[in-house]
């Protein structure tokens, strides 16, 4: 945040964010402009007409050149101070909108994102260090509005004030006025002038200098605005409660609490308040009060020597103090958009993340027979800034209609290898082919329609069970009662009180439905069976349920695939007995591959080894589920 920014970079950035807001809440910017023009102006007004009438009444007193002034007066004041308000409520209604819809620009970013860019850490920290910047202070996207309105309400107020000033320098006075002749000299004017530029504008630049002491401390801010949004909030997170409390964490929160807070009495910022940033801010506001006495000096004494009237006095030091202040805040204003220019940064970083991946133009044969294979040919990968490899040289060739199953211990190679089939990743060195294709040959959003995956991390959203399944607000409803019903879980759809229209969870809904772990896995293998597609992938998809259910799951599972191909990933070594094809992962390869058998006969073999590990477990789940069937059949 410390590095320099150029005058033409800061304003570069600042148009491409107006540009960028606008996108998203067009009527924003062009109703904020007449809400500064009439901000701009009115100040103007009101000094412009009391000025007409204090002539008026100082000279002839005429009453009906005194009322129509007035009259006018009221009405130009009444009509800027009405419409000014009336805009002024319009711009925050649209302000509130903006401060929402603004998140458009992210989640359109994230959702173009390849997965490979999105997955990286560095881009989850970008994304949260531009929401920690405008949490703490409202620096970046959401400070434009503010540096455009004081952009144009400076450049307005500052073209109105010098039509309103400009007679103050060139009305003489007369000259029986004696030494007060002396103001007629262009030279005194043109020292005057120079002289309220020269301190309107130090003002404005020491009022930008204190603002810049926010920027000079982001990172301290960032971190601390971090640790309250964790600390802060920590009680009001349900998952942890039952943690705090048996472990007694709430210490760790009453320390940071008793600890130095960035934003507290004796933070960076308050420090700063004390030294650097109030003195700038303070002398930024004492030396306007020069100006103002230079301007009450000189427009007196050009009245007192005949130049004008005293009603003229009310219009020209009005004028000049507001035409001062306009200048200030101009240049305090451009001081600002150069300290923002740092924290828009990040946002820029993350909106320009370029898609890495190449993007083909072939589309998916759609086959009515669905065969498909598959083929990896010495494919290896390793993760961004790993030197290790995930994959090395894997080869495999399998077609639609198989059930395969990929076993491994943690870190073996088994999630990679099912990212670099759905083409979250493209491997390093060797191809994955479609068809005989190289899959990076095909359209991307095409080629992710032929597979349903079920991820152990899977997620549902706090929306009706219907649209979870389906993916949409609009789905065959038969259809996903169907799929839900086959995965097992018809029981808990005839007790749901709105059938497939019941929201899950309570996020949004005080009727909302908490399902458990299992029923939720049940709901997300339903949902890739809704997809339909030719190739079904479950990552842990029973881990969840107890061995009963896993069971009758897979045990219900070649009916439900019908013809597609089904690679399951699992620790549990029982469920791949009934599969047609085992891949076991060792160290990024596949160190066997065959049947439930036939690996078990190699009794020097991976398999074998993980099988007599679990063994165990399966005789006591094999003991469970007998115990079950009896105690069924005596019911």
């Amino acid at each position: 945040m410390k590095e320099k920014t150029t005058l033409r970079r800061a304003a570069a950035v600042h148009l491409r964010a107006i540009r960028e807001l606008h996108r998203v809440t067009p009527q924003h910017f062009p109703v904020l402009t007449l809400y500064c023009l009439f901000g701009a102006i009115t100040p103007y007004v009101t000094v412009f007409f009391s000025a007409r009438v204090l002539t008026e009444l100082a000279t002839l007193r005429r009453a009906e050149i005194l009322w129509r002034w007035v009259l006018a007066g009221v009405l130009c004041t009444g009509f800027a101070a009405v419409a000014k308000a009336a805009l002024h409520r319009r711009c925050n209604t649209l302000l509130n909108d903006l401060y929402g819809r603004k998140e458009m620009l992210f989640v359109h970013k994230i959702f173009r994102l390849d997965y490979s860019e999105l997955d990286k850490q560095e881009n989850h920290d970008l994304r949260e260090q531009i929401k920690q910047n405008e949490q703490w202070s409202g620096w970046g996207l959401m400070h434009v509005p503010q540096l455009y309105s004081g952009a144009v309400t400076g450049l307005l107020g500052l073209l109105s004030g010098a039509a309103l000033t400009v007679s103050l320098f060139t009305a003489p006075v007369p000259n029986g006025a004696g030494w007060l002749v002396v103001l007629n000299d262009p030279i005194f004017a043109l020292v005057l002038a120079a002289g309220i530029l020269i301190i309107s504008i130090l003002a404005g630049r020491l009022s930008a200098r204190a603002m810049q002491c926010w920027g000079d401390f982001s990172e301290e801010a960032t971190f601390g605005n971090r640790r309250f949004g964790h600390f802060g909030f920590l009680g009001r997170d349900k998952r942890r409660a039952i943690d705090i409390r048996m472990n007694d964490q709430q210490r760790l929160v009453r320390a940071y609490w008793s600890g130095g807070s960035v934003f507290g009495v004796h933070g960076v910022f308050a420090k700063a308040a004390r030294g650097k940033m109030g003195v700038y801010a303070s002398l930024g506001v004492c030396i306007t009060t020069l100006t103002t006495g230079m301007i009450y000096l000189f427009t007196c004494l050009k009245a007192m020597g005949g130049a004008f009237g005293v009603g003229s006095i009310t219009q020209y030091v009005g004028a000049v103090t507001a035409l001062s202040k306009n200048i200030g805040d101009l240049f305090r204003t451009w001081g600002t958009v150069k300290s923002n220019a740092a924290f828009l940064k990040p946002v820029y970083q993350l909106l320009d993340i370029p898609n890495s991946m190449y993007q083909g133009s072939l589309t998916t044969e759609k086959r009515s027979d669905r065969k498909y294979e598959v083929e990896f040919r010495n494919v290896s990968f390793r993760y961004p800034g790993s030197e290790q490899w995930a994959l090395h040289n894997v080869n495999l060739r399998f077609r639609v209609g198989e059930r395969m199953a990929v076993v491994g211990e943690n870190g073996s190679g088994k999630t990679t290898f099912i990212k670099l089939l759905c083409r979250l990743y493209d491997p390093q060195e060797g191809q994955i082919l479609l068809n005989g294709i190289d899959i990076r040959k095909y359209r991307y959003d095409d080629y992710m329609h032929i597979f349903s995956v079920v991820f152990q991390d899977f997620q549902l959203i706090s929306q009706p069970l219907g649209d979870n399944v389906a993916g949409s607000c609009r789905y065959d409803r038969e259809k996903v009662e169907t799929v839900l019903r086959k995965v097992g879980f018809g029981e808990r759809l005839d007790r749901m009180p709105n059938g497939l229209d019941t929201v899950l969870y309570r996020d949004f809904s005080e009727t909302g439905v908490e399902l458990s772990g299992g029923e939720a896995q049940k709901v997300a293998i339903a949902r890739a069976l809704y997809k339909d597609s030719p190739f079904i992938i479950l990552d842990e998809p029973t881990a969840a349920l107890d061995p009963i259910a896993e069971a009758e799951i897979y045990a219900r599972f070649n009916e439900i695939a019908q013809d597609k191909t089904t690679i399951y990933i699992s620790h549990r070594l029982s469920s791949c007995r009934f599969c047609d094809e085992i891949l076991v992962f060792d160290g990024g390869k596949i160190v066997q591959q065959g049947n439930h058998d036939s690996l078990i006969a190699d009794v020097d073999g991976k398999y074998n080894r993980l099988w007599q590990a679990q063994a165990q477990y399966y005789e006591k789940e094999q003991e469970e589920s007998t115990s079950e069937a009896d105690a069924a059949s005596h019911r």
